[in-house]
C-alpha cells in the first residue's frame, strides 16, 4: 500500500452484525409490503395483514403519493437497499475489511435513507394520518444503522465517540414514541 492511498476500514463484530442483521430485517419488511402491495393492486378487495385499524394500516400508507414518491413503490427501493446491505454486512461479518471510499458510500446511502425516513416519519404522522408497522421496522432498523455507521466512521477523539453508543439510538426511539403517543394517544389499539 502506497502513502496516497487512503487505509482501508475495519468494523468491529458487532456493527459488522448489526448491518447484515439490519439489511435482513429491512429486506423483509420491504419485501413483506411489496408483497402485499402487489395484492392489492390484483385485487382491490385485499387487505394486508399489517391494516390493524384506522391508525395501523399498511393500506393507507402504501397508496399515497408518499409511498410512491419516485414514481414507483418505495419499498422497492428498500428491497434493493437492505438487500444490498445485508450482502456487505455478511462480508463484513465473514472478516471483509473494506476501504474507506466504500464506507463513506455506504454512510452517504444510509444519510439518504435516514433522510428520507425522517421524511416519511413525519408524512405519517402529519400528513397521511397513519402508520403502517412494517414502515416502522424500517424505522427501527434505520435509526441504528445510521448512528453506529457515523459513529464508526467518526475519527478517534471526535465528540461522537464521547456520546455513550446507545444513547442516541434510544433517545431517537423514544422521540419517535413520543410523537406517535402525542398524534395518536388511545387510538392506537
Amino acid at each position: 500500500m502506497t502513502p496516497e492511498q487512503p487505509r482501508p476500514v475495519r468494523s468491529s463484530r458487532g456493527l459488522a452484525l448489526l448491518v447484515l442483521v439490519g439489511g435482513l430485517i429491512g429486506t423483509l419488511a420491504s419485501g413483506v409490503l411489496t408483497y402485499d402491495r402487489i395484492r392489492t393492486l390484483e385485487d382491490p378487495l385485499f387487505t394486508p395483514g399489517c391494516n390493524v385499524n384506522a391508525v395501523l394500516s399498511c393500506g393507507d400508507v402504501m397508496t399515497t403519493w408518499q409511498g410512491n414518491l419516485l414514481g414507483f413503490p418505495n419499498m422497492l427501493l428498500g428491497i434493493a437497499g437492505f438487500a444490498g446491505l445485508a450482502g456487505l454486512g455478511a462480508a463484513l461479518v465473514a472478516g471483509a475489511v473494506l476501504p474507506r471510499r466504500l464506507w463513506h458510500g455506504l454512510w452517504a446511502g444510509l444519510a439518504a435513507g435516514f433522510a428520507f425516513t425522517l421524511w416519511l416519519i413525519s408524512q405519517c404522522l402529519y400528513v397521511i394520518g397513519a402508520l403502517c408497522p412494517w414502515c416502522m421496522v424500517v424505522w427501527a432498523v434505520m435509526i441504528p444503522l445510521f448512528w453506529y455507521v457515523t459513529r464508526h466512521l467518526a475519527p478517534a477523539g471526535s465528540p461522537l465517540r464521547a456520546i455513550p453508543h446507545w444513547l442516541v439510538p434510544v433517545a431517537l426511539y423514544g422521540v419517535v414514541a413520543m410523537l406517535i403517543l402525542t398524534r395518536f394517544g388511545g387510538r392506537l389499539l
